[in-house]
């Protein structure tokens, strides 16, 4: 069923003054964090990824 467009925007007000946005003090807090999470995620990869390396090269050095 096709509504007037008037009708939509309202409904849209309605919906949007519902919302609770969020404060700039918590944007702030939760990009840190998410920041430091990504930072100790991607040194975790790394030693990891060095690790796993080591590893692997250990085991290539067996069949020589």
């Amino acid at each position: 069923m096709a509504k007037n467009p008037f009708e939509f925007i309202q409904e849209v007000r309605q919906e949007v003054s519902k919302v609770t946005w969020p404060t700039w003090g918590e944007v702030w807090i939760t990009t840190v964090m998410v920041l430091i999470m990504v930072t100790l995620a991607a040194i975790f990869f790394f030693f990891a990824d060095m690790f796993l390396s080591w590893i692997v090269s250990m085991i290539l050095e067996l069949g020589r």
